[in-house]
């Protein structure tokens, strides 16, 4: 850990929410020296400060630690590179369409990318009245199954959650030419193009 540097952050975020020394030193029950000797890099705050700190700066906490702040490149809004994280504690399941740091039952998260399917992986696509009609026979078990089916095309997405014991028929409004993604809970993310 750099002092000057978690210094120089803790000041930037402090002026940028306009916070006295003496506010954010109340927020955290310590001194305004003690934030001062902070902003100077004379000292860095205890570890059991951190979180708290992180928070009233409405900064991640890795940020703080690491004393800067990362900021994307914008992608220009493409959803065909949205990026998916799945936590493999809970089974929550988060996007971004740029990079991001995601975390979820106290683990960082990396994007999960998705394979080509192969005819075993697939799934059964029938186009009907102007919808993708999604079907399988997938084994949908409580341990094994398709969590979500989605469809992604330039400007948007329209995701199906999925159920364990529940048959995988669902449909999806054809609005362009995409990619169809869809994630095994024991396999992964796949996708094909539709």
């Amino acid at each position: 850990m750099d002092p000057v540097k978690i210094g120089r952050l803790i000041l930037f975020l402090r002026k940028e929410k306009g916070l006295t020394q003496k506010q954010l030193a109340n927020m955290l029950h310590v001194s305004d020296k003690t934030v001062s000797k902070w902003e100077c890099g004379a000292g860095i705050p205890e570890i059991s400060l951190f979180r708290e700190l992180a928070d009233a700066l409405e900064v991640d906490f890795e940020s703080l630690l690491k004393g800067e702040l990362n900021q994307n490149d914008l992608n220009g809004g493409n959803m065909k590179k949205l990026n998916f994280y799945v936590c493999p504690v809970c089974g929550n399941l988060l996007t971004a369409s740029g990079e991001a740091s995601v975390s979820c039952c106290g683990r960082v998260l990396e994007p999960v990318i998705p394979e080509k399917a192969e005819n075993s992986d697939n799934l059964n696509v029938e186009l009907i009245d102007n919808e993708y009609f999604v079907s399988s026979s997938h084994e949908m078990t409580k341990d094994h199954y398709i969590t979500f089916v989605a469809l992604l095309t330039g400007d948007t997405l329209i995701m199906r959650k999925q159920y364990p014991e529940w048959d995988l028929q669902t449909s999806i409004p054809r609005i362009a030419h995409g990619r169809l993604i869809w994630h095994c809970s024991k396999h992964g993310m796949f996708y094909k193009l539709i």
